[in-house]
């Protein structure tokens, strides 16, 4: 079987990522699984790209470009909401990778490269066609980030993101493209997380689709449990130190990142009875750079990007509790890789979290925007005599319900019978 998957990026994003871990777990498991990418920003091997020549990838640069500073022209800035207008956009129906393809799988294909009228073309080729939203975008008229907007129930417009809002704004009239470019385009959705799969029910755009829930994998020989305390003196931390960890960044762009709920539940756990602030240390990757960072009450360090997944593994196993502070998430790869090396969890119970973290077993459940109940599941597991457990428990969740051979089989099961509709 023959899968060719189409996204804007390689690796860059959880849709990225989450995309490249399918594609190698469905080679794994006996398919032939190609990637193929709008635009690369290295020459890579893992995939292949549309915009090869100078000129295909000039004109790529202007599309991504373009889409970006004309999206961020038109909202609302101090929202720091992600919102894709998807009017450019490049054909791909005569690449010989998608044509020869037995299954094409969409996954993240904005920033100017699959846009309605290009969406609507695949349908020519008559081939079955998978898409996983690993955000809102595909059924909302702009905004990759829903909140407690319910104007995709319907049809868009009246955005609270865009500077000129109504009736007929930049949301509704994107809307319409979508509308038009869904009734010629036969797909089949995954979703990742049960709250995407809800989501998509109750959109006027897809609600009528067929969804089917399968998570993304991650690649459980790299993500695994080290001895703590040996992960501890790797980076130079006491091994007795009580380590938090967070994938923080500086929330200039989006705000669902839910930083300052950390800062908040960091302040109120320092000043609880018992928390013994010298015991505990704070790690933190994922920031590009220091600058504009807030004060944190713990003894903090910074690790920056970390481009190796062992060392990443390695940065998980090394502390005894991982903090997300998201405020809408579909299937978080942090959440995954934390939990596939054995360190718990404590996030808000919201978006797909709760379909990788169970309460009090694996890790915490935080009310929603609550810090100071984000503050408890921390303390919870500062008190903890019973940790082992709890971290083989998060590591039986990714092995038994995420691992590579699962996940490539639900698609392998969903893809042949796919195929099996196909006119003979």
């Amino acid at each position: 079987m023959k899968v060719v998957h189409l996204n804007t990026y390689e690796g860059n994003g959880g849709a990225g990522r989450a995309c490249l871990r399918l594609s190698d777990a469905l080679n794994s498991s006996g398919a032939e699984s190609k990637v193929m990418v709008y635009f690369q920003f290295k020459p890579s091997s893992k995939t292949g790209s549309f915009s090869n020549g100078p000129f295909q990838k000039a004109k790529a640069v202007f599309n991504i470009l373009s889409e970006r500073y004309l999206s961020k022209a038109l909202t609302k800035a101090e929202l720091k909401t992600p919102f894709s207008l998807q009017w450019f956009g490049r054909s791909v129906i005569d690449h010989p990778d998608v044509k020869n393809a037995d299954i094409i799988h969409l996954h993240w294909i904005n920033h100017g490269f699959l846009s309605p009228k290009f969406l609507a073309e695949i349908d020519e080729l008559e081939k079955p066609v998978v898409w996983t939203f690993h955000d809102s975008n595909a059924f909302t008229g702009g905004c990759h980030v829903r909140y407690s907007c319910e104007n995709y129930f319907k049809e868009c417009g009246f955005c609270p993101l865009l500077k000129l809002s109504g009736k007929n704004d930049i949301s509704h009239q994107t809307w319409l493209r979508k509308k038009k470019a869904y009734s010629e385009l036969n797909c089949h959705i995954v979703a990742p997380s049960r709250w995407m799969a809800n989501s998509v029910k109750l959109s006027s755009l897809m609600g009528f689709r067929e969804v089917t829930v399968i998570p993304n994998t991650i690649e459980t020989n790299v993500f695994k449990p080290y001895v703590k305390s040996e992960a501890k003196k790797i980076l130079k931390i006491n091994p007795h130190k009580f380590v938090l960890m967070s994938g923080f960044m500086p929330s200039k762009n989006d705000k669902h990142k839910g930083t300052s709920y950390l800062v908040d539940a960091l302040n109120d756990l320092a000043s609880r009875p018992g928390i013994l602030k010298e015991n505990i240390e704070l790690i933190i990757f994922g920031n590009k750079d220091n600058v504009d960072m807030p004060e944190f009450p713990f003894k903090t360090t910074f690790l920056g990007t970390i481009a190796n997944d062992e060392h990443l593994a390695k940065c998980y196993s090394a502390a005894d509790v991982f903090i997300t502070p998201s405020l809408e998430d579909n299937l978080p790869n942090t959440v995954m890789e934390s939990l596939a090396c054995a360190t718990p969890v404590v996030a808000f119970q919201t978006g797909g979290i709760p379909d990788m973290v169970r309460h009090l077993e694996n890790g915490y459940l935080a009310e929603y925007k609550s810090s100071e109940d984000l503050a408890t599941g921390i303390e919870w597991l500062y008190h903890e005599d019973n940790g082992p457990d709890i971290q083989k428990e998060a590591r039986r969740t990714i092995l038994t319900q995420f691992s590579e051979a699962v996940i490539a089989e639900k698609h392998l099961l969903l893809y042949q019978s796919l195929i099996d509709l196909q006119p003979k």
